[in-house]
Protein backbone atom coordinates (compact mmCIF):
# COMPACT_ATOMS: atom_id res chain seq x y z
CA UNK A 1 0.00 0.00 0.00
CA UNK A 2 1.57 3.65 -1.15
CA UNK A 3 0.60 6.79 0.42
CA UNK A 4 -1.47 8.80 -1.13
CA UNK A 5 0.23 12.30 -3.26
CA UNK A 6 -0.43 15.35 -1.32
CA UNK A 7 -2.76 17.53 -3.39
CA UNK A 8 -4.32 20.79 -2.82
CA UNK A 9 -7.70 20.63 -2.27
CA UNK A 10 -9.81 24.07 -3.03
CA UNK A 11 -10.62 23.93 0.96
CA UNK A 12 -7.03 23.77 1.68
CA UNK A 13 -4.43 26.43 1.29
CA UNK A 14 -1.07 25.98 0.00
CA UNK A 15 2.02 25.82 2.17
CA UNK A 16 3.50 29.22 2.14
CA UNK A 17 6.91 29.95 1.10
CA UNK A 18 9.52 29.99 3.77
CA UNK A 19 10.55 33.40 4.41
CA UNK A 20 14.11 34.51 3.51
CA UNK A 21 16.74 34.64 6.47
CA UNK A 22 16.52 38.02 8.66
CA UNK A 23 20.03 39.60 9.48
CA UNK A 24 20.77 39.78 13.28
CA UNK A 25 19.06 42.49 15.02
CA UNK A 26 22.50 45.13 16.32
CA UNK A 27 22.78 44.15 19.91
CA UNK A 28 21.49 47.88 22.17
CA UNK A 29 24.37 49.67 22.76
CA UNK A 30 26.31 49.63 26.37
CA UNK A 31 24.59 52.93 28.24
CA UNK A 32 26.60 52.98 31.66
CA UNK A 33 23.74 55.31 33.42
CA UNK A 34 21.29 52.56 31.81
CA UNK A 35 22.99 50.39 33.43
CA UNK A 36 23.56 51.89 36.85
CA UNK A 37 20.08 52.39 37.02
CA UNK A 38 18.75 49.26 36.00
CA UNK A 39 21.29 48.17 38.72
CA UNK A 40 19.23 50.20 41.50
CA UNK A 41 15.73 50.22 40.90
CA UNK A 42 15.62 46.08 40.03
CA UNK A 43 16.58 45.04 43.47
CA UNK A 44 15.19 47.85 45.09
CA UNK A 45 11.56 47.01 43.57
CA UNK A 46 11.90 43.04 43.60
CA UNK A 47 13.60 42.97 47.49
CA UNK A 48 11.44 45.62 48.16
CA UNK A 49 8.22 44.28 47.10
CA UNK A 50 9.07 40.80 48.84
CA UNK A 51 10.08 42.81 52.09
CA UNK A 52 6.75 44.53 51.72
CA UNK A 53 4.46 41.43 50.80
CA UNK A 54 6.34 38.97 53.84
CA UNK A 55 5.87 42.02 56.10
CA UNK A 56 9.49 42.38 56.73
CA UNK A 57 10.60 45.93 57.64
CA UNK A 58 14.13 45.81 57.40
CA UNK A 59 14.51 44.17 54.02
CA UNK A 60 12.33 46.19 52.26
CA UNK A 61 14.69 49.53 54.03
CA UNK A 62 17.52 47.26 53.25
CA UNK A 63 16.24 46.91 49.38
CA UNK A 64 16.70 50.50 48.70
CA UNK A 65 19.64 51.10 50.40
CA UNK A 66 22.40 48.32 51.23
CA UNK A 67 21.12 46.29 48.08
CA UNK A 68 20.34 48.23 45.60
CA UNK A 69 23.25 50.56 46.51
CA UNK A 70 25.70 48.49 46.28
CA UNK A 71 24.26 46.71 42.77
CA UNK A 72 24.05 50.31 41.45
CA UNK A 73 28.18 50.89 42.70
CA UNK A 74 29.12 47.25 41.62
CA UNK A 75 27.55 48.32 38.12
CA UNK A 76 29.10 52.24 37.63
CA UNK A 77 32.68 50.46 38.69
CA UNK A 78 32.22 47.51 36.67
CA UNK A 79 31.04 49.45 33.66
CA UNK A 80 33.41 51.79 33.97
CA UNK A 81 36.02 49.55 34.13
CA UNK A 82 35.18 47.49 31.12
CA UNK A 83 34.61 50.72 29.16
CA UNK A 84 38.30 51.75 29.97
CA UNK A 85 37.45 55.11 28.84
CA UNK A 86 35.63 54.33 25.65
CA UNK A 87 38.82 51.69 24.36
CA UNK A 88 37.82 48.43 26.38
CA UNK A 89 41.41 46.23 26.80
CA UNK A 90 42.23 43.54 23.90
CA UNK A 91 41.77 40.46 27.04
CA UNK A 92 38.47 41.52 28.04
CA UNK A 93 36.96 41.40 24.71
CA UNK A 94 39.04 37.73 23.85
CA UNK A 95 38.13 36.46 27.10
CA UNK A 96 35.24 34.01 26.63
CA UNK A 97 31.70 35.54 28.29
CA UNK A 98 31.32 33.68 31.04
CA UNK A 99 35.41 33.66 32.42
CA UNK A 100 35.00 36.89 32.58
CA UNK A 101 32.23 36.62 34.32
CA UNK A 102 33.05 34.96 36.93
CA UNK A 103 36.49 36.29 37.24
CA UNK A 104 34.67 39.73 37.81
CA UNK A 105 32.02 37.90 40.12
CA UNK A 106 34.51 36.63 42.18
CA UNK A 107 36.66 40.00 42.26
CA UNK A 108 33.57 41.88 42.85
CA UNK A 109 32.04 39.62 45.85
CA UNK A 110 34.90 39.04 47.84
CA UNK A 111 35.31 42.78 48.09
CA UNK A 112 32.06 43.54 49.01
CA UNK A 113 32.33 40.62 51.95
CA UNK A 114 35.28 42.00 52.87
CA UNK A 115 33.45 45.25 53.17
CA UNK A 116 30.38 43.96 54.90
CA UNK A 117 33.17 41.96 57.39
CA UNK A 118 34.29 45.48 58.00
CA UNK A 119 31.28 47.17 58.43
CA UNK A 120 29.72 44.21 60.80
CA UNK A 121 32.82 43.92 63.13
CA UNK A 122 35.17 46.28 62.93
CA UNK A 123 33.19 49.52 62.98
CA UNK A 124 31.48 48.85 66.41
CA UNK A 125 34.36 47.46 68.02
CA UNK A 126 36.69 50.45 66.95
CA UNK A 127 34.09 53.12 66.57
CA UNK A 128 31.19 55.11 68.37
CA UNK A 129 28.39 53.22 65.54
CA UNK A 130 26.87 50.21 67.55
CA UNK A 131 26.16 46.60 66.90
CA UNK A 132 22.45 47.06 64.83
CA UNK A 133 20.93 43.99 62.68
CA UNK A 134 21.17 45.78 59.76
CA UNK A 135 25.37 45.92 60.32
CA UNK A 136 24.53 41.91 60.41
CA UNK A 137 22.65 42.44 57.13
CA UNK A 138 25.78 44.08 55.45
CA UNK A 139 27.42 40.47 54.85
CA UNK A 140 24.91 39.01 52.93
CA UNK A 141 23.05 42.33 51.27
CA UNK A 142 26.52 43.09 49.47
CA UNK A 143 28.57 40.11 48.09
CA UNK A 144 25.28 38.54 46.84
CA UNK A 145 24.31 42.38 45.58
CA UNK A 146 27.85 42.55 43.84
CA UNK A 147 27.83 39.18 42.71
CA UNK A 148 24.89 40.04 40.78
CA UNK A 149 25.40 43.34 39.62
CA UNK A 150 28.96 42.21 38.21
CA UNK A 151 27.32 39.33 36.52
CA UNK A 152 24.68 41.36 34.45
CA UNK A 153 26.87 44.08 33.87
CA UNK A 154 29.38 42.03 31.77
CA UNK A 155 27.09 39.88 30.23
CA UNK A 156 25.12 43.37 28.72
CA UNK A 157 28.91 44.67 28.40
CA UNK A 158 30.37 41.39 26.10
CA UNK A 159 26.59 41.85 24.53
CA UNK A 160 27.31 44.91 23.00
CA UNK A 161 31.07 45.05 22.09
CA UNK A 162 32.50 42.87 19.68
CA UNK A 163 36.06 41.66 19.65
CA UNK A 164 38.76 42.67 17.25
CA UNK A 165 39.85 41.09 13.93
CA UNK A 166 43.09 39.66 13.91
Amino acid sequence: MTAPEHTTSPHRTAPRPSRPPQPPRPSRPFTLWREVLTSYAAPALTAGAAGVLTGQRDLAVAACTSIAGTSAVVAFLVGTWLRHGGRPRRWTLTTPRGVLAAVLVVIAAVAAALLGWFAAQWLPAHTPVPATPWLERLRVDLPVSAALAATIVTLRWRGSTTAPSA
